[in-house]
């Protein structure tokens, strides 16, 4: 059975059967790019019930700006949803889920990754121990997205582009580094984004460390890390990493911003420095230096 705090987070994205949700958003990429990357992770969307606060928080931490999107795109109001923008590059999105009249806090990140045939990947979610929340959905000019809950619990989205996905380019300070799975099930988790996704995996020695790190791949391509996660009562989620100079700067601000640091900045196993914070409704981001020296 879906929970009704999944429920909401698809009715938010894709407002299934709800007439008080218009969403036709503008493509990821300004500028056609006709390639396709798949297994990439293309797009973020912030769902927050404190849009205002969360906005100040991001924009006075790493830089961010936010703009009304050009199309209209309606969840009880014209501006419920904004782009985020790093260096004048399209980078994510904020969507107010106050809109929606739910009393839950329903905040959190939300991954969204490349496939080349949305169709035949959402066919293969259910065989793959998943769920379909919502099936493919045309929403304007940005292509055609599903909700989905992977085998383990963990919410993302899956997209079929239809200007194309960004390039891989070197990852630019405070913008986007990474993207993790934290679950309880590894094996489980990677059993189910490779009959969904294709992805292949590697594991990589960490010194003094009694587990290695496991990496999803396709076409011989990093794009994911999957880790057991560190936060026993939590549900499997997704957790996007932002590239920083120093950690430490960042969650000495943080508190101060209304957010919270939920994990002090530390060395990593694999190397570099990071830390956890959550912004000012509780949705979660990572924090770490690159390269991982």
């Amino acid at each position: 059975m879906l929970t009704p705090r999944i429920t909401a987070l698809a009715l938010v994205l894709f407002a299934a059967g709800c007439t008080a949700i218009t969403v036709n958003l503008p493509p990821i990429t300004e500028s056609p790019t006709d390639e396709r990357h798949n297994g990439k992770v293309v797009w973020r969307d912030l769902l927050t019930n404190t849009p205002e606060a969360s906005r100040r928080f991001y924009g006075e931490l790493f830089g961010w700006e936010f703009e009304a999107p050009r199309v209209f795109v309606g969840v009880g109001g014209g501006d419920s949803y904004m782009l985020i923008r790093h260096n004048g590059e399209l980078i994510g999105g904020i969507v107010d889920t106050n809109a929606l009249g739910k009393e839950e806090n329903i905040s959190q990140w939300i991954t969204t990754i490349s496939v080349a045939d949305i169709d035949a990947a959402v066919d293969r979610v259910s065989g793959a121990g998943g769920n379909v929340l919502n099936p493919p959905e045309l929403i304007g000019d940005r292509g055609q997205m599903a909700v989905v809950e992977d085998s383990t619990g963990a919410l993302f989205a899956m997209i079929q582009t239809r200007d194309g996905d960004p390039s891989d380019e070197e990852p630019v300070q405070n913008g986007w580094l990474w993207d993790e799975l934290w679950t309880d099930d590894v094996e489980g988790a990677t059993g189910f984004y490779q009959a969904v996704l294709g992805f292949q995996h590697t594991d990589h020695d960490v010194e003094n460390a009694d587990r290695s790190y496991r990496v999803l791949k396709y076409a011989d391509k990093p794009r994911a890390g999957v880790l057991q996660n560190p936060f026993e009562d939590e549900r499997p989620v997704w957790v996007n990493y932002v590239r920083v100079e120093d950690p430490s700067a960042v969650t000495a601000k943080v508190e101060s911003l209304g957010g919270r640091v939920l994990v002090e900045a530390q060395a990593r196993p694999i190397g570099g420095e990071v830390a956890f914070i959550a912004g000012p409704s509780g949705a979660g981001v990572a924090v770490q230096t690159w390269p991982l020296d």
